[in-house]
């Protein structure tokens, strides 16, 4: 567990960076809520009718008035794409920087075996998306009770959920991706981030585009099409698995396979 630990403490400044930032802007959006509410009937009424500008980011499918509408809205502008941005950074990193930083020739004259390294480093980039969650999730709670308004149990965590399974499948996507890559891969993380978050504004404007849903992560943690249909659609979940299981797989092999430049 040395390993597992040291990656977390070496990780610790960004981790703390992006759960303080996303959970700021998203208590932010939550407490002005209150002041916005004798504009909301009218914003959401507005938003409705602005064609393909609210069925790219489905707030035709949504009461935008109310307050589980608005948190949907808000929570999918700054966890799901904060959130996305973070794991893509967190995974296209992982196994790149020990070249990266010429640390590679310390750590594999250890007693351990490549597939040790790989598998404390998934452990930790994991928990890593599990604490910014869990972080945010608990102080959008807090802020929703201070101004009074709550969502369904139910409901609220399946946002949450929805986001966490999205983030875990692009860090683990863009962690196998690390083992191919020797340098700075950050804009590779972003870029594939953002193709991402486009594919399914794509796949909401048009339904030539409905195959994309299929390959985004975005799909299924969409958190106003959580809202509208009251739970995570299902079907999304499956292809979103494989895409995690063949980027674990992919940084194993590569890896254990890999000529790694002290």
């Amino acid at each position: 567990m040395t390993l597992f630990f040291h990656e977390l403490k070496r990780d610790r400044i960004k981790l703390i960076v992006w759960t303080a930032a996303i959970a700021f802007m998203l208590c932010l959006s939550i407490l002005i809520y209150p002041q916005m509410t004798s504009q909301m009937s009218e914003m959401g009424d507005m938003f409705a009718e602005m064609g393909g500008f609210s069925q790219a980011f489905n707030m035709d499918k949504i009461n935008f008035g109310e307050f589980s509408g608005y948190f949907a809205v808000e929570c999918g502008n700054v966890l799901g794409l904060g959130g996305a941005f973070f794991a893509a950074l967190l995974g296209i990193s992982a196994l790149a920087k020990e070249e990266r930083e010429r640390t590679a020739e310390f750590l594999l004259t250890h007693p351990v075996s490549r597939s040790y390294v790989v598998s404390r480093k998934l452990a930790a980039v994991i928990a890593e998306v599990l604490i910014l969650n869990i972080a945010v999730a608990l102080a959008s709670f807090l802020a929703s009770l201070a101004i009074g308004e709550k969502i369904g149990t139910k409901l609220f965590f399946s946002v949450f959920l929805g986001y966490l399974l999205m983030q875990t499948e692009i860090v683990c996507v863009m962690f196998g991706l690390s083992a191919f890559i020797k340098g700075n891969g950050l804009g590779i993380g972003l870029g594939a981030a953002f193709v991402l978050y486009f594919m399914n504004i794509l796949a909401n404007l048009t339904d030539e585009a409905e195959f994309l849903r299929y390959i985004t992560p975005f799909s299924y943690a969409d958190g106003t099409a959580i809202v509208a249909n009251g739970g995570i659609e299902a079907k999304y979940l499956i292809p979103g698995a494989a895409f995690t299981l063949i980027g674990i797989a992919a940084a194993f092999i590569k890896y254990n396979r890999k000529d790694i430049r002290a």
